[in-house]
């Protein structure tokens, strides 16, 4: 009901400028009518009713809609979806390895293949800030530590992990099976080498099976890395993160963290579509990218039919792999991944 301009309790003056002919109530009623006149009395006339006339009739049944309880009244037992509220949420974000590079002075780990999340001391949270629906005993348990890591449910299951962390409402069996990959604390001022060890202490104190540190290991020279990521793959593994254990914690792409996989990927916003011609004909034939620098292209190998029958939405991050640069700075062979669901 639309709140009144004016109210004039004991007059009962109720004043709609704009709306008075939307509200029965306050237009003239026929004097024929018997439901109104069983309420509010003859138009004429005083109501059926211990010393109250029409309008303060109009007045009490005014407020009894503003006072009176939800007709539909919420189940409280039921779970509810915690409010979207997104935030800026600041992570470091990893730039290709050199091929050749040495990787002394770098801390090496396995490069998982789940969902980033971050944990505030308070809230855990996606990526993109989006607040992540948790549940309860697993947000209690989390240390007071800000940490960042992975969701994870192991090698080869991250379609099945994005349907269980994306719910509105967690499937509490469901998140049994997921682990928190932790791999760095945000915001310290230490250098990397030194928040790896706060990472071990406060995942060791909150003594949980599913809150695990990132292992991390020294690797002496190209070819010993090259023979690390080697195995890691051939073991399902997506590929090596490197961070520089001298780094300190610094937000966005820089030198300080790294990513090393058989192909090199990259992720870029879709802001458009190229339609598709042959057996194509009326679907999508290709989809328009745009990098972060600025730069376009049209990604069109690895698209399924299902994808090219029904693309993802302009704006959708698309995952892409590629195997070298032109010398203006595009991706050579880019192949489609996936979508990046919104976070």
């Amino acid at each position: 009901m639309q709140t009144p301009t004016f109210v004039q309790a004991l007059g009962t003056e109720l004043f709609y400028p704009q709306d008075k002919h939307r509200h029965p109530s306050l237009a003239v009623a026929p004097t024929h009518d018997p439901v109104y006149d069983a309420v509010n009395g003859p138009v004429n006339g005083p109501v059926n009713g211990p010393g109250l006339n029409r309008r303060q009739t109009l007045f009490a049944l005014w407020m009894g809609a503003w006072l009176a309880p939800d007709a539909e009244a919420k189940d409280d037992s039921a779970p509810e979806a915690p409010a979207q509220v997104q935030v800026q949420v600041q992570v470091q974000l990893a730039t290709s390895w050199p091929l050749g590079r040495s990787p002394q002075g770098f801390s090496v780990s396995e490069k998982f293949d789940g969902v980033r999340a971050v944990w505030d001391g308070r809230v855990l949270r996606f990526r993109s800030g989006r607040l992540l629906a948790a549940p309860s005993w697993f947000v209690s348990a989390l240390p007071a530590t800000p940490l960042d890591g992975e969701l994870w449910m192991g090698r080869g299951q991250f379609d099945r992990l994005s349907g269980v962390v994306r719910q509105a409402v967690p499937d509490d069996e469901a998140w049994r099976a997921v682990k928190y990959l932790v791999f760095d604390t945000p915001q310290n001022t230490a250098p990397f080498k030194d928040r790896v060890r706060l990472v071990q202490s406060a995942v060791a104190a909150a003594r949980v099976p599913w809150l695990v540190p990132v292992g991390q290991e020294l690797v002496n020279d190209a070819p010993a890395l090259q023979a690390l990521l080697q195995e890691t793959v051939r073991n399902g593994g997506e590929g090596l993160m490197l961070h520089r254990t001298d780094a300190l914690w610094r937000a966005g792409r820089s030198d300080a963290l790294y990513k090393f996989k058989p192909e090199a990927d990259e992720e870029a916003r879709l802001v458009g579509y190229q339609p598709g011609k042959g057996r194509l004909q009326g679907q999508t034939g290709a989809l328009l990218l745009q990098m972060p620098s600025g730069q376009r292209f049209a990604l069109g190998a690895g698209l399924s039919d299902a994808l090219r029958r029904d693309p993802p939405p302009v704006g959708a991050w698309v995952t892409y792999l590629y195997r070298d640069r032109t010398p203006s700075g595009l991706p050579r062979f880019a192949s489609f991944v996936r979508v990046r669901d919104p976070e």
